[in-house]
């Protein structure tokens, strides 16, 4: 088992999951059982119970024996204004109607998680939101070579691809995934390609195969993004 899920996820998220599925039980449940349930080692689980505890949260149990969350623990609450608000739900919306199944869920249930613990006027403004955005979803390709991608990105694994491109010339391909640029009505995968030893772009409507190598590439993912954006003169403000 990979602590926090297979590819990865924030701490805090964790802990929120944590905190959740706690509430939903009435009698103290397994250490073991909240493991498998967030996808972590049980060490973890212990240190994630004891962050919690240390927070505030009324937890009673120990391990062998189970826990238990009695009522009344709330985590801050997040102050956001109502443009920082209208910013989430425009993107998120824009995330659902343009990505594939996954992005389209995580985006919904990223604003569930912000809206339980905003006070009940921003939550009206989360959800009355009148801003809107178009699908361009429709006809494109597969969504589930999309998901495939990210997480070899986020693995950091190299992928065989096979491809052809705007002369209709087939070649095939050995890259390091680097980025996913979402344009209108087009995908765009960045990677370095050790092919042509250097970084290329590859339209996925493009891709006739993509297969998962075992090999995993020589630089991380974020040196190559940042040596990629060196190259293009692109300026990351976040």
């Amino acid at each position: 088992m990979l602590d926090g899920y297979c590819f990865g996820m924030s701490r805090s998220a964790r802990l929120l999951d944590l905190v959740q599925i706690l509430r939903t039980h009435r009698r103290p449940v397994s250490g073991a059982t909240l493991a498998e349930a967030t996808g972590v080692s049980l060490r973890t689980l212990y240190r994630d119970i004891a962050t919690l505890q240390a927070q505030g949260a009324d937890i009673n149990g120990e391990p062998g024996l189970g826990y238990i969350l009695h009522p009344g623990f709330l985590l801050p609450p997040i102050m956001l204004s109502s443009e920082e608000i209208e910013a989430l739900v425009l993107g998120a919306r824009w995330v659902r109607a343009n990505t594939d199944d996954r992005l389209q869920q995580s985006a919904a249930h990223a604003l569930a998680k912000i809206a339980a613990v905003l006070p009940d006027d921003l939550r009206r403004d989360l959800e009355t939101s009148a801003l809107l955005v178009p699908n361009t979803r429709r006809g494109q390709h597969p969504e589930r070579d999309i998901g495939a991608l990210r997480d070899a990105i986020r693995a950091g694994i190299k992928l065989d691809i096979a491809y052809r491109d705007e002369r209709a010339q087939e070649t095939t391909r050995r890259i390091w995934p680097v980025a996913l640029g979402y344009f209108e009505g087009l995908r765009i995968l960045v990677a370095w390609c050790e092919l042509r030893e250097g970084f290329r772009h590859f339209r996925i409507d493009r891709m006739i195969e993509v297969t998962q190598t075992q090999e995993t590439c020589p630089r991380r993912s974020e040196v190559l993004l940042a040596e990629w954006r060196r190259e293009n003169g692109i300026v990351h403000d976040l």
